[in-house]
């Protein structure tokens, strides 16, 4: 069960929102909520609910048991358990095909027996809800927060149903108190329904309509490839990926809201960055606020001189790329990342700044963008196949799909709102606050103007689930 789907839209949501609001006390709020979560995530993937429970009951035991004792030592005993229990679980059912693979590979080029393994599902989210374990045990261990000794609680942070399939990633830190007191308001609850449905437009109008024509672009073999194509699926995956991720952060922030929970932001218009530094400051701010403080500050930091700085970069962007999945090319573009902004420490930072702002934010925009094709590839050969046609290197044989046919009148007007949408443009000009009457601009207009647009892309986005259209989600296999 996903968001932007009628069945979570006109049936779980509804039902779920009226009998919370019926019930007054917060515990009983969260324990039915609690069953809430758990209900959508069986769903979709009824035989893992167990890996979820496993590592609640886990985090839940261990975190206790490093909250109440004294010794230094022991306390560190626990955590590394702790810890080696969720990213053994994380490594066996997304790494354990992968890495198997890649030694087949080795001991066959040896001429030595291959290791024959079953393959291993991906439960669903499970990046996603480790990382809030982690989170949570990390916290208490550093003296953070407080051991959460009621279970409901725990599991409910765990497992709770806006976050759990795709983040934001949320530290236990940020809303531990929030689980024992909120307050949701009709403001509040009205600033979820408009952040839901903003987040439904951007993956129901835009993220859709352009995931077309990447799918089939990247669907073509290596010598079919013109350099029109591959410029055209570059560009639109760009977009894609932004508005399908930042669109499903909208929706998890916005049931949040309506629910009484005020999550962190995740995206803050990326594209607009003036390098991959700053990119990095806007681009999926939950889990680079995770690796700053759970692994790049642990590592060192900056406070050993700039080149172990930028190993540590190296190495948080390495693990940052393993994380979205088990695939070298994943890798490459955690590495590659991980590349620009080590050289962005060592010195071109300096230059850079020097440089026109328009420059600087097209450097941004090309680093982004190759980094995007190898992140969307399938292959180290065709992420290489599309940058060599991007610069008029392609070997094209024959191909029956042109960029002239894929880039018909609707994609053209979703890749120019696509690209407006990116800038604070338009946050600026509808989302802004009320004018003032001294302003002569009375409130209700701007208030009018907000409300019909939001009625106008929930309308289209119903549509769009109605008929059935191209409805992919890119981080499911997160």
């Amino acid at each position: 069960m996903v968001f932007c789907s009628l069945i979570f839209m006109f049936v779980f949501l509804p039902v779920v929102l009226a009998a919370y609001f019926l019930l007054r006390s917060i515990p009983a709020r969260n324990a039915f909520l609690l069953f809430a979560s758990l209900f959508f995530y069986a769903w979709g993937e009824i035989k893992f609910v167990w890996i979820m429970l496993l590592s609640i009951v886990v985090n839940y035991s261990l975190a206790i048991v490093i909250d109440d004792t004294k010794s230094p030592a022991l306390r560190r005993l626990f955590l590394t358990l702790t810890v080696i229990v969720n990213l053994g679980l994380l490594a066996f059912f997304k790494y354990s095909g992968w890495i198997v693979a890649n030694l087949n590979n080795a001991l066959t080029a040896a001429g030595q027996q291959t290791i024959n393994l079953p393959p291993v599902d991906l439960p669903l989210g499970i990046s996603f809800f480790t990382f809030h374990a982690l989170s949570y045990v990390i916290d208490i261990y550093r003296k953070q927060a407080k051991a959460q000794r009621n279970p409901v609680n725990l599991a409910l942070y765990i497992s709770l149903f806006p976050q759990l399939v795709a983040g934001p990633i949320i530290r236990y830190h940020d809303v531990c108190d929030q689980l024992t007191e909120r307050i949701v308001s009709v403001d509040k609850f009205a600033e979820g329904v408009r952040r839901f449905v903003t987040g439904l437009g951007k993956k129901m109008l835009i993220a859709n309509t352009v995931a077309v024509p990447v799918d089939k672009i990247f669907g073509l073999s290596n010598s079919q490839l013109t350099p029109e194509l591959a410029w055209l699926g570059a560009v639109c995956y760009m977009l894609q990926i932004y508005f399908d991720f930042s669109g499903y952060s909208d929706m998890a922030i916005g049931l949040g809201l309506m629910f009484g929970f005020r999550f962190l932001e995740n995206f803050n218009y990326p594209y607009i960055a003036q390098s991959i530094r700053e990119f990095w400051q806007r681009w999926h701010i939950s889990l680079s606020n995770w690796f700053r403080d759970y692994l790049y500050i642990p590592l060192g930091g900056n406070r050993h001189g700039e080149l172990r700085t930028c190993l540590n970069l190296v190495t948080v962007f390495f693990l940052c790329g393993l994380w979205h999945g088990a695939s070298w090319t994943f890798v490459f573009w955690g590495l590659y990342h991980g590349f620009f902004l080590g050289v962005e420490r060592l010195g071109f930072g300096k230059v850079l700044k020097s440089v026109p702002a328009p420059i600087q934010h097209l450097y941004t925009l090309f680093v982004v963008l190759i980094g995007w094709v190898f992140f969307r590839a399938n292959s180290f050969s065709q992420a290489i196949a599309v940058c060599q046609a991007m610069f008029g290197k392609a070997a094209v044989d024959s191909c029956d799909t042109s960029a002239a046919f894929l880039l018909d009148g609707r994609l053209c007007f979703v890749l120019l709102v696509g690209v407006l949408i990116s800038t604070p443009v338009m946050r600026n000009f509808v989302f802004a606050p009320a004018l003032s009457v001294e302003a002569r601009q009375p409130a209700f207009v701007l208030a009018t103007v907000r409300t019909l647009l939001v009625v106008g892309i929930l309308a289209f986005a119903i549509m769009e689930m109605a008929s059935g259209t191209y409805n992919p989600f890119i981080y499911f296999r997160f």
